[in-house]
């Protein structure tokens, strides 16, 4: 119980009704709000991480608030990363082990953070995509806007979640300037492929590639639709930004910002390196949010929901994962967390189960088989490597190090009782996933495509 509730009930004994009705409406017009802004498949490639990749608005959003040039996700797809942050355990605790839209739940919804602060007092609503549950109204939710695929048609090119109808809800509930403390989820289908048709403003002669890709013809025009999906989201983050200010909220409201994993590109989205897991994170809010903060301390995205529950002076839950962020923020500690952890256990329908442990030097991924034996060992050094290319597992000299690493990776699956140390992951009844035994009797491409395209075509209204 917070202490705030504590004091509320404790008012509630000495006061009558119609008192305590004005005393708790001062109460929780004091408590800040949270907008919490997510977009897919962006990584850290914005403008205010030094890229080429115009975003002002977010920008601003960063030189206003805190950003962290080194956290994490816990896994590189989009499900399970998801999943880890809002409940804040890792995937294969909160048995988010693989897509929504391939059939994977999320196993304990009632550990989402929207249910732990509807129980202390906020409102909490949707708008647009969570892609956690194919039943978004498990999650905690008092209000789901829902997004309708494939609704908008652009020369030729379907948009298959249209980002327009999201902002102007999300706009449309902050005009009615809410009375109680909310929690808003704003979720956005950018900077996921298919990208936007090229406009002549976007020349892709004049784009650079991510470093660990060739410099081709080919990918300079891939860059240039991401970069186009990425004005996209910053686009209606700015109209987002623009209406809580407007409204006079801005001044009561903790905005997070951040992404599910890397960008879709070979080698980034779904894979154990910084490329795959290093996401966006900016917080901007009142009291101990001062501006114009950049921190290199090791973050997990973990660490978001055990840092509200501190903010907020709410109990936090028995199975919380992180560690709060809030001693960083007021300049108390340079460093929380010595080691993070992330994890893959199905991409897409087929299995590929993987744990990695990282620490600021350090990145050493384990890979196993479709029975849970050891088949791979990869350490990275990130400060000689740091694009994570070169495989030094294999270097006598490294042992003592990868030693510490493999040591610290056990405990953690230990600790969390990882079903990889009992076996394989099986699939859920429900899901197009294959079963690990099974996969090897099929022809990955021509399937994957089939069923996927089976699967979608169950939902045309879809907050997943």
């Amino acid at each position: 119980m917070s202490r705030a509730l504590r004091l509320q009930l404790h008012i509630a004994s000495i006061i009558d009704g119609f008192q305590l009705s004005i005393l708790l409406s001062v109460l929780n017009m004091t408590r800040p709000n949270i907008l919490y802004i997510h977009s897919h498949d962006t990584g850290r490639y914005v403008q205010p991480y030094g890229y080429d990749i115009p975003a002002p608005n977010i920008q601003k959003l960063a030189e206003e608030g805190i950003l962290f040039r080194q956290a994490y996700c816990a896994s590189p797809m989009c499900s399970p990363s998801r999943a880890a942050l809002l409940t804040g355990q890792s995937p294969h605790s909160c048995g988010q082990f693989g897509l929504a839209n391939c059939g994977f739940p999320l196993r304990d919804p009632e550990k989402h953070l929207a249910h732990t602060l509807k129980k202390n007092g906020y409102y909490t609503a949707l708008f647009g995509l969570q892609h956690l549950h194919s039943d978004p109204t498990v999650l905690g939710y008092d209000r789901i806007v829902e997004v309708q695929k494939n609704a908008r048609v652009v020369d030729g090119v379907t948009y298959k979640y249209d980002a327009g109808p999201t902002t102007q809800a999300t706009v449309e509930f902050l005009n009615d300037k809410p009375k109680e403390p909310f929690f808003l989820t704003v979720g956005y289908f950018e900077a996921h492929r298919d990208f936007p048709k090229l406009s002549p403003e976007d020349d892709p002669r004049y784009c650079n590639i991510p470093a660990p890709l060739p410099d081709t013809p080919t990918l300079r025009e891939e860059m240039a639709g991401f970069k186009a999906s990425v004005k996209i989201f910053d686009d209606n983050v700015g109209s987002v930004l623009e209406a809580l200010e407007t409204n006079g909220l801005k001044d009561n409201t903790l905005v997070i910002c951040t992404t599910d994993h890397g960008i879709p590109f070979p080698g980034m989205k779904t894979c154990l390196t910084g490329h795959g897991t290093g996401v966006m994170l900016i917080l901007r809010g009142p009291g101990e949010f001062p501006g114009g903060q950049v921190s290199d301390s090791l973050i997990s995205q973990l660490d978001i929901y055990p840092s509200l529950c501190e903010l907020l002076e709410i109990e936090p839950p028995s199975w919380l994962e992180g560690k709060s962020m809030l001693p960083i923020i007021r300049g108390e500690r340079e460093e929380i967390n010595e080691v993070i952890f992330y994890e893959a256990n199905y991409q897409g329908i087929f299995y590929t189960p993987q744990r990695a442990v990282r620490t600021q030097r350090w990145n050493y991924v384990r890979a196993y088989d479709q029975e849970s034996n050891v088949i791979q060992d990869k350490l990275f050094d990130l400060i000689m490597d740091p694009n994570e290319r070169n495989n030094i597992a294999s270097d006598p000299t490294m042992n003592e190090t990868l030693k510490e690493l493999q040591d610290r990776l056990d405990h953690w699956m230990k600790e969390t009782e990882d079903p990889l140390l009992q076996g394989s992951v099986p699939v859920p009844l429900d899901s197009i996933a294959v079963n690990p035994e099974d996969q090897d009797l099929l022809g990955h491409g021509q399937y994957l495509y089939n069923t996927l395209k089976t699967w979608e075509n169950r939902f045309q209204v879809d907050n997943r």
